[in-house]
């Protein structure tokens, strides 16, 4: 893999980095060459502060590394594209990528049916999510059923905190049903808008 490092007058080429399972755009950096052979070395990604003036491995101190899957470069040698497997949050506020959407509604849903995906895709022994996707539909079912009544049996009541909560409990069991059933909840968007236009 060749880069150009002497294309701009410092050295530095763009490093964008991605998440190799969900491949959302996580956040972007600056490399020369001894922090591309850094990340090489360590299978990290490493930039180059500007700020610090020093290579800096991402989560050096935070723990929250970026391991390295995949690195690429663009048509023209002065770009790089690197896929990876983040280790905890990737941006400083705490959230899984550095960008933000602009004039979009809040899209946690389809974050969240991202991770379900994960789970699902990827399975982890301590996930609890990984775990219902191995007991298999009948047991997804039997947890959406459990939640359904517990959600109505909290409607009843005036306790409007436990209710927010078995609704919740509702809609995350509803949307690992719908990935064993291999739907997302766009599926079902989409029949409630044709059925209100109809």
């Amino acid at each position: 893999m060749t880069v150009d490092f002497k294309k701009y007058t410092d050295s530095l080429v763009p490093a964008i980095i991605q998440d190799s399972i969900t491949n959302k755009v996580l956040m972007l950096g600056f490399m020369n060459s001894d922090a591309l052979a850094k990340t090489n070395e360590l299978q990290k990604v490493t930039f180059f502060s500007r700020s610090k003036n020093r290579l800096w491995t991402k989560g050096e101190e935070s723990g929250n590394y970026l391991l390295v899957k995949e690195i690429k470069t663009d048509c023209d040698n002065d770009t790089l594209l690197i896929k990876v497997k983040p280790v905890g949050p990737v941006c400083h506020t705490g959230a899984d990528t550095c960008w933000n959407e602009i004039n979009k509604t809040d899209n946690f849903l389809e974050e969240l049916e991202e991770i379900i995906s994960e789970r699902k895709n990827t399975p982890s022994t301590e996930s609890y999510t990984s775990s219902l996707f191995e007991k298999g539909i009948n047991k997804i079912a039997q947890k959406v059923g459990e939640e359904a009544v517990e959600l109505v049996i909290e409607a009843k009541d005036s306790n409007n905190t436990l209710f927010k909560d078995e609704a919740a409990d509702l809609l995350f069991h509803f949307l690992i049903l719908l990935q064993a059933k291999e739907f997302k909840l766009d599926d079902i968007i989409k029949v409630l808008k044709k059925r209100h236009h109809s």
